[in-house]
């Protein structure tokens, strides 16, 4: 292949891809903290308010230091289009609220977020759009729910926290075949592990704040995908507002800079803590996609090139083990957070996933026991002893 017509590898895109350099000919692109953009006359205002000529305008709409950020996803993901937005949860809301009207009908996955759970069930009903879930171990189930009036169909691949997985070849495939537009949440797998937009998806959000920034620094959401479907997003977030901060753009895009060194080391971590404890006297089980004894361990190879940063170990003795657990951690921090470079332990159902009723909770296999590790970059050795010590007071 000549030097013309060579493509630039995932590392060599979220590190080159930049904003025009500057005056100042810069070697970092400087943060452009700026609310409004000036204009070089009557006729460049109109024209850019109509949309007939590109720049910037006001910094809710676009900012240099989100238009690189952005681009980068774009490169990364294989997307036509994009916005970063304020927050995950706002990329979610986004990228739901933008496609649907009253009467409209969505089918998601039953696995997904607590917010975005809330999202389906509490903030839409209030507008007119109804949600059912499909079971990820019964996929005829897409079909059944399916309606005239479905108008999305939404997954979290790997589920948080559960891990579950979701065939995205095969939704995919029925979501062309359908017409409908199906939205991946990649925030588990990011990218660099995951591309569900050459599977068949329309759409991509992310939650930027976990492995995007990776440092547990900044808010941030985007979603990525077809300009069409984009379109109506940028519609959306440009008249209500849920706008990224120059700063937090300029963060995050730096971050994407050291996403693949830091996934790397990541997975690493993760699929050896997995293996550590599987099998431990006071764990119940452990989930992670690439052991083998994950029930979808032969789809997480097919679809995923690692098997990300999130282990979930399942206590012998409920609740009052998973307490005594997370207050015995010393080096591991207990937070709600993941995606950092610090190893993180949250229990679900008595945090991010409270909202949900017992059953509901039970439905995706999050137990009063369970304990979502975000497996970091420190050395394992470190991290082992501090797990194995929270276990012993558990």
């Amino acid at each position: 292949m000549s030097d013309d017509q060579h493509t630039p590898n995932f590392e060599t895109l979220a590190i080159r891809t930049q904003s025009a350099i500057t005056p100042e000919r810069e070697h970092s692109v400087p943060l452009f903290l700026t609310s409004s953009f000036r204009f070089d006359d009557a006729e460049h205002a109109r024209a850019l308010f109509t949309e007939e000529v590109s720049g910037n305008v006001y910094s809710r709409y676009a900012n240099p230091n989100t238009d690189e950020f952005v681009r980068k996803l774009c490169l990364l993901e294989g997307g036509e289009d994009g916005i970063a937005t304020a927050s995950g949860m706002s990329a979610v809301f986004t990228a739901l609220a933008a496609k649907v009207s009253a009467g409209d009908h969505i089918v998601a996955s039953r696995a997904l977020f607590g917010s975005t759970h809330q999202i389906l069930t509490r903030v839409l009903p209030k507008w007119g759009v109804t949600a059912d879930y499909a079971d990820v171990s019964d996929p005829d189930s897409w079909e059944r729910l399916i309606r005239p009036n479905t108008r999305l169909l939404f997954v979290e691949t790997p589920s948080n926290p559960g891990l579950e997985l979701i065939d995205l070849a095969w939704l995919g495939q029925l979501a062309l075949a359908r017409g409908i537009p199906l939205v991946v949440d990649n925030c588990f797998a990011t990218p660099y592990l995951q591309r569900p937009l050459t599977l068949g998806a329309s759409v991509v959000v992310h939650s930027a704040t976990k492995y995007i920034d990776g440092q547990g620094r900044a808010l941030g959401g985007a979603i990525i995908g077809n300009r069409e479907y984009l379109a109506d997003c940028r519609f959306f977030a440009r008249h209500t507002g849920p706008a990224m901060s120059a700063f937090n753009a300029w963060l995050l895009s730096k971050s994407l800079e050291t996403l693949a060194v830091r996934m790397d080391r990541h997975c690493a971590n993760a699929l050896t803590i997995a293996r550590h404890f599987e099998g431990h006297p006071a764990v119940e089980s452990v989930r992670y996609p690439f052991l083998p004894s994950h029930p979808q361990h032969d789809l997480a190879q097919r679809q995923m090139s690692q098997g990300g940063g999130i282990v979930v170990l399942v206590l012998k003795g409920g609740l009052a083990a998973g307490r005594r657990f997370l207050d015995g951690v010393q080096l591991v921090s207990h937070s709600a957070n993941l995606g950092d470079t610090r190893t993180i332990v949250t229990h679900p159902a008595s945090t991010t996933h409270s909202k949900l009723t017992g059953d509901e909770r039970a439905a995706v296999a999050i137990t009063d026991g369970l304990i979502r590790v975000s497996v970091g970059l420190e050395h394992t050795d470190d991290i082992i002893a501090d797990l194995e010590r929270a276990l012993a007071a558990a």
